[in-house]
């Protein structure tokens, strides 16, 4: 195996796949952001970015990649393992994460989950929820995904948790009109509060909107039913909820509220009656959760 002190990590998101060495959580020794475009321009960048560390620090121990799903996680013995399923990324179904680390650095370990899981496990290790053992993580971006970790472990079985295409109740009529934009459902989750749905539904991005714009309370709306449902299925002892959507600061207070309100005092515990604050909250390792989250994966 190499004997370098390095790893590298992978986060592969819609919209930029951030590449990543480190020698540890608190140590990033360079970082390349790619756009994410074709898989063959993107394999290509990860590929000059990891060869050219190399040079310079020795092949990494590892790589782990925390991706966009769907993505093949049933066999690490399979061909077909890291390999994207159905998505509605352009071009991106059947790429296979697993052969191209194994093209460049046949030797060293390999780990892969999506990138919400990991995120997850790496809030548990240095993070927001460190300490605890059974944390759901969300992030709201270009899609939305929501990473389970169940008894310290990340949550696989069928596939893995696809909770971005739950469906959601509408609260007004207003809701009811617009119809979604997931090609798969429409009105799922990621249809009716991603980033794009946001921007689709109310004709600007996110991050153009004011915080007294009533997309907010659209949001905090739609997104507090989804977290009823996991709390109701999953039990989580923390939701940590990331990405770009949820940087509005009007966002978490609202979102609070809602999820005391609707759930009533049917789920008699502190952290929902006397603690919300400290129960549905922010990443604490920000931009760096997703890469922290593939290296989570190769320990």
């Amino acid at each position: 195996m190499p004997n370098s002190d390095t790893f590298g990590a992978v986060e592969a998101g819609g919209t930029k796949v951030m590449c990543a060495l480190l020698s540890g959580p608190d140590e990033i020794l360079a970082t390349a952001r790619i756009a994410t475009t074709t898989p063959e321009e993107v394999f290509g960048e990860m590929a000059a970015f990891f060869r050219k560390g190399a040079e310079k620090y020795g092949e990494p121990r590892g790589i782990g990649v925390a991706t966009f799903g769907p993505v093949d996680l049933r066999d690490p013995e399979s061909s077909a393992y890291g390999v994207i399923m159905k998505t509605p990324k352009p071009d991106w179904e059947g790429a296979n994460w697993q052969s191209e680390v194994r093209a460049l650095f046949p030797r060293t370990n390999f780990a892969i989950d999506t990138d919400v899981n990991a995120a997850a496990l790496a809030e548990i290790q240095w993070g927001v929820a460190r300490g605890l053992e059974n944390v759901v993580y969300f992030t709201i971006g270009t899609g939305i995904g929501i990473g389970v970790v169940a008894n310290g472990k990340p949550l696989h079985g069928l596939l893995h948790p696809e909770g971005g295409h739950i469906r959601i109740p509408r609260s007004t009529e207003e809701q009811v009109e617009f119809a979604g934009i997931c090609p798969f459902h429409g009105d799922c989750l990621e249809g009716i509060a991603s980033g794009p749905a946001i921007e689709a539904r109310w004709g600007r991005a996110a991050e153009d909107l004011p915080s007294n714009h009533p997309a907010w309370e659209v949001e905090a709306d739609v997104l507090s039913w989804a977290c009823i449902n996991l709390i109701c299925t999953t039990s989580p002892e923390r939701i940590i909820i990331g990405g770009g959507v949820s940087q509005q600061e009007s966002f978490f207070p609202l979102l609070r509220e809602k999820v005391v309100d609707r759930l009533n005092g049917y789920v008699d515990s502190p952290e929902i009656t006397e603690r919300i604050d400290q129960y549905i909250v922010p990443p604490a390792l920000g931009q760096n959760a997703g890469l922290l989250g593939a290296l989570a994966l190769l320990s």
